[in-house]
């Protein structure tokens, strides 16, 4: 038989365990913001009709669609995302779905656009939305806003900038520049949606290709986006814009559902600095109508947008025969843990497990299962070696390849006493234990946050507080929350990729502090949970004694 060479296709990836792992926390962390905010899950067809998928979402979106017939001859696409999905199902189980309907939905969408693995962007990659149908009060908007800034604290980032807007602002825009086509307006939409990637001079050639757009429209467009660059806050920005575009109606429409949002997003606990009025925010689909929003990362700005979403009452009716209001919110999975990469706020791991339990033989393995059974009844993701009799330095060898950070080793005479040895692998020490001792003994020697506190602030530390006193013999970098509620740092320059990373967290103002790492105390809701995760990965080895 010939062989067949493995290979994938352009624009898609595997994602092995190094990878998953921390993939996998991420999307457990991001339903968790979601369920606090009251949504429910749902999933749909990965393949449905082209044109059901099609909706509503413009020409451009067209082109990247992955579209096919079928065995049975039909016209069937791949989605593309799941908003369009979702308006489908509240149309066709409108009587059973409560008013308003609060969703969630994590999976796969696909789009056959030009790939960029560095960037996260793929052909084939995760969206999780969240949405709310049958609601026209900002407040939803509001709310979307404000998970989009929960699920960025709960993955562990503290320079993400919200930078939202309205799309009637542009129907204003249309008013002033007085075209009554709206097919032409979404050209200058279009061109105007493209100005993160091409600049200003970038648009004004694409608005200088368009037929019925003459050099006095393109500059009034242009002095549009200029008030992008506006330095005063956003009710000053929302105070520019209302006076330029003057007395159109949906001009003025748009920038009072601006302030709305805006206040009502700051009661609701969203950070000012986290927040921007910009009008070169367009967002591409066409079924937008009211407020729209991008999240960029300021430490990884080459990678655009990783949350985006908007308004778009118009969507439901397509299907429903009648308009119904919605906002919703995506996150783009991929998008994100690439950029997290990139800034240094993930943990990666090549191993789920925390402890691997050693067989010596056939007569060790009924006593190793059961420490197993032990140490999983207490929550310790425990792996047993499979391959029984293998030498135990073959074994020790596996778990220091998968970065396990802990060994039950059992031979014959640790269960002639009922006794087990636990080996910590990044120092080699060994603690010889009762077998009803060893749950209790590997929770101590490493940390695991509690999977139900996402925000990173009611985090329990394995590490008990006389362990301070013993940093200067570790000679590293050391954590610790004790009774006062405060995370302590110290520690020497030899982890510069750990000052960094903190540093990164701080933000400059606090980083100068932390020059160096004698004692530093920050309290814990400044502490991201990713910055956590790294730290205890980063550390676990040395924090064992």
């Amino acid at each position: 038989m010939p062989r067949i060479e493995p290979r994938l296709l352009k624009g898609f990836r595997d994602y092995l365990p190094e990878v998953m792992i921390p993939r996998t926390r991420m999307l457990r962390k991001i339903a968790a913001v979601f369920e606090r905010f009251g949504f429910e899950p749902l999933d749909t067809p990965a393949i449905e009709y082209a044109d059901i998928l099609m909706g509503k979402l413009g020409p451009e979106a067209e082109k990247l669609f992955y579209r096919f017939r079928d065995s049975g001859d039909r016209d069937v696409a791949l989605r593309y995302e799941l908003t369009v999905s979702l308006a489908r199902v509240v149309a066709q189980y409108s009587t059973d779905l409560p008013r308003p309907f609060k969703r969630y939905q994590m999976g796969p969408v696909w789009r056959a656009e030009a790939p960029s693995m560095e960037r996260g962007r793929f052909r084939e990659f995760w969206q999780c939305d969240v949405d709310i149908v049958g609601s026209h009060s900002l407040l939803a908007d509001a709310e979307c806003l404000a998970v989009d800034h929960a699920v960025m604290q709960a993955v562990g980032v503290k320079t993400h900038l919200i930078r939202f807007n309205n799309r009637k602002l542009f129907r204003g825009l249309q008013e002033k520049l007085g075209i009554n086509q709206d097919a032409l307006m979404a050209a200058i939409m279009r061109a105007v949606d493209k100005f993160d990637k091409v600049g200003r001079e970038g648009v004004e050639k694409e608005l200088a290709a368009l037929e019925g757009v003459d050099a006095a429209a393109r500059q009034t467009v242009l002095a549009f986006l200029d008030l992008a660059k506006f330095e005063g806050g956003n009710d000053a920005r929302i105070g520019k814009l209302s006076e330029f575009l003057g007395s159109a109606a949906s001009g003025q429409l748009g920038c009072s559902e601006l302030r709305e949002v805006l206040v009502e997003a700051r009661r609701m606990g969203v950070p000012e600095k986290h927040l921007l009025v910009d009008a070169t925010i367009v967002r591409g689909l066409d079924y937008y109508t009211g407020t729209v929003f991008e999240t960029t990362l300021s430490d990884a700005p080459s990678f655009g947008s990783v949350m985006s979403g908007g308004r778009y009452d118009g969507l439901v009716g397509l299907f429903a025969g009648k308009d119904e209001p919605a906002v919703g919110i995506s996150v783009g999975i991929d998008r994100l843990l690439a950029a997290l990469e990139s800034a240094s706020l993930l943990m990666k791991s090549k191993a789920s497990a925390s402890v691997l339990v050693t067989v010596f033989d056939e007569t060790c393995l009924e006593y190793a299962l059961k420490s197993a059974t032990e140490l999983r009844r207490a929550g310790v993701n425990t792996e047993v070696y499979l391959e029984v009799g293998a030498k135990l330095k073959k074994q020790l060898a596996y778990a220091e390849r998968k970065a396990i950070p802990l060994v039950v080793i059992a031979g014959p005479e640790e269960i002639a006493a009922g006794e087990t040895q636990l080996r910590v692998m990044g120092t080699g020490e060994q603690l010889r234990l009762k077998l009803t001792e060893l749950p209790q003994a590997a929770m101590s020697r490493f940390v695991e946050p509690d999977p139900n506190t996402a925000a990173g602030r009611t985090w329990d530390w394995a590490f008990k507080p006389e362990m301070i006193e013993r940093v200067p013999e570790v000679g590293g970098l050391f954590l610790l929350r004790d009774e006062t509620r405060v995370v302590k740092f110290a520690g020497w320059a030899k982890y510069g990729d750990l000052r960094n990373a903190i540093r990164r967290s701080l933000g400059p103002a606090q980083a100068t502090k932390v020059k160096t790492f004698d004692w530093y105390e920050i309290r814990e809701d400044e502490l991201s949970e990713a910055l956590c995760e790294f730290v205890v990965a980063r550390l676990k080895p040395e924090f064992n004694a």
